[in-house]
């Protein structure tokens, strides 16, 4: 078996970093996309694709120019926002971004970088439980919560439209983990998370494929 290519989006910090860090050490080439790059993931002497807003068609577009030939055997799709809205203080402009960033951005990814998907590839969604309407028993964060329940829908669609090329789509929840999206909150850190998910992935195949998945292996409801 040859070197893996692995391309992660929002590598430069947080769980995307640590993923990042992971596959590197493995002995991955990865591919590294993000916004604007840091000087931790300049320290791992990757590939680095800056100015990768999943928001934009023309980034995304660009990127997709650049690494057209190469074939990828793992996508990670990790880019994301969080905002925390309630029904008092409402603000539908940041809902629009999250979707935009947390739903629409994974899918603009696939549809651009599907060429480079073949037989044995994988796509990792970096979702959340946030986004599952039966365990939703606390409201409130409208924006967040709605796009990671479109990303899910759209993980499932993306199971069924690539499994007769042999590509597998797995949608994880890496948990409550403290970066700076949580303000430092949570349960385990960045790169606990990252190892779970990596265990997780490593387990993904066609069988579990369109699966909606703990870090920890726990099967979540929708």
């Amino acid at each position: 078996m040859g070197v893996h290519t692995t391309l992660v989006t929002g590598a430069n910090r947080g769980i995307g970093l640590e993923l990042t860090r992971i596959y590197t050490a493995r002995g991955h080439q990865v591919i590294a996309a993000c916004r604007a790059t840091s000087p931790a993931l300049d320290d791992l002497n990757v590939q680095v694709e800056a100015g990768v807003d999943v928001t934009s068609a023309e980034a995304v577009d660009a990127l997709a120019k650049r690494l057209r030939g190469r074939a990828l055997d793992l996508l990670v799709l990790n880019a994301g926002v969080l905002h925390r809205e309630t029904l008092d203080a409402m603000d539908f402009d940041s809902i629009r971004h999250q979707f935009d960033v947390n739903a629409l951005g994974p899918l603009r990814i696939v549809h651009a970088l599907q060429a480079s998907l073949g037989e044995g590839s994988k796509i990792a969604i970096i979702t959340s439980r946030m986004g599952s309407i039966t365990d939703n028993s606390s409201g409130a964060r409208y924006g967040y919560r709605m796009s990671k329940a479109a990303v899910n829908m759209a993980g499932v669609s993306l199971s069924h439209d690539l499994r007769p090329r042999g590509v597998s789509v797995g949608l994880l929840h890496p948990g409550f983990v403290r970066t700076e999206m949580t303000g430092g909150n949570g349960n385990w850190n960045a790169d606990e998370a990252a190892r779970a998910l990596t265990e997780r992935i490593d387990e993904l195949n066609l069988d579990r494929s369109g699966s909606f998945r703990h870090a920890n292996g726990e099967a979540l409801p929708w």
